[in-house]
């Protein structure tokens, strides 16, 4: 009986599930909503869990018992006490073959990475770190954002952009055309009723308003263009954290670019890769074009013992077709 492989990723907003057969064809996909504890709980972690399963293993004709390996890449895996919880919901799944579960920046990591290792960065909602070295060790920072002094992600990037319209305003910082866009996004007065508002909690700035950071920066903006490259350095020493765990200092990889914010600006790009090169000058960036599931299934091959690297090409482009199907 051929041996066939699945590939999660579990994150924020959505699940996703893929089945690749020995060769590396892709022959199943299933989806479904948000599947992070953080956003769900665990018993919503499970149902995603469930969910995606079920639709992947009927997309492919299969029953469960024909999985031979499984890569786990779920996002607000971060911590080792919650391996525990994790590994209860995989259980629910009925599997009975090997698996490997990791933070979901892992398996976008392999997806992306030329060699299958090196580190991935998220920048989008948040900011996280992971990376592997060709041994297979793992290094990564905490996910902990501004509470845990890791910067870079449109969570952190908003409230620093708030706190230079208040500069403005205040005359402490330069003025900048943020506190017009500001203001007019949540329809405040202008900038004193802006402040008063969000302190008072009428007015929100979520992270939904960092394009407009971008774009101010795009017009010329010189605060916003100093705010990027502020994030750009953010996200660059989380970079340099993980190297330094891994001893990548002097090694040539791939640094995966992962997430929304990097596709805004070459700026954030540019300034992030200085960091990195001032430390590891053999780091080169990549952008993540294929969906991270895709590195879910590999991570599933990995598990059961088999080479991926010729398989690679396969696994991403039936991946592709299959999803743009479905």
């Amino acid at each position: 009986m051929a041996q066939c492989f699945l590939g999660y990723d579990i994150g924020g907003s959505n699940s996703r599930a893929l089945i690749a057969d020995a060769q590396g064809h892709v022959i199943g996909f299933g989806q479904a909503g948000a599947g992070s504890y953080e956003v769900v709980g665990w018993q919503g972690l499970q149902a995603a869990l469930q969910a995606v399963t079920v639709a992947a293993l009927a997309s492919a004709g299969l029953s469960v018992d024909r999985i031979a390996g499984a890569g786990f890449g779920i996002a607000g895996y971060d911590w080792p006490g919650e391996r525990g919880p994790h590994l209860e919901a995989i259980a629910s799944l009925g599997l009975d073959a090997p698996f490997a579960l990791v933070n979901d920046s892992i398996i976008g990591l392999i997806a992306g990475a030329t060699e299958g290792w090196g580190i991935g960065i998220v920048a989008g909602t948040g900011a996280n770190c992971w990376g592997r070295d060709r041994r297979g060790r793992e290094g990564h920072t905490t996910g902990g954002a501004a509470m845990l002094g890791e910067y870079g992600g449109a969570d952190t990037l908003v409230p620093e952009a708030i706190c230079a319209v208040s500069r403005a305003f205040t005359r402490r910082g330069p003025t900048t055309t943020l506190t017009q866009a500001f203001v007019d996004v949540v329809g405040a007065l202008g900038p004193e009723d802006l402040l008063e508002g969000l302190c008072m909690g009428r007015y929100v700035l979520s992270t939904q308003v960092a394009p407009l950071i971008f774009q101010a920066a795009a017009a010329g903006d010189a605060v916003s263009l100093d705010l990027i490259r502020w994030a750009g350095r953010g996200l660059g020493s989380l970079v340099v954290g993980v190297v330094r765990q891994l001893a990548l200092e002097h090694e040539a990889f791939d640094v995966v670019q992962i997430g929304s914010l990097f596709g805004a600006s070459s700026l954030l790009a540019g300034t992030m890769l200085a960091t990195i090169n001032d430390v590891a000058p053999g780091a080169r960036l990549t952008q993540l074009t294929m969906p991270p599931v895709v590195g879910g299934v590999m991570l599933g091959m990995e598990a059961a013992g088999v080479d991926v690297r010729l398989l690679r090409e396969t696994v991403a482009s039936t991946a592709v077709a299959l999803m743009a199907k479905g």
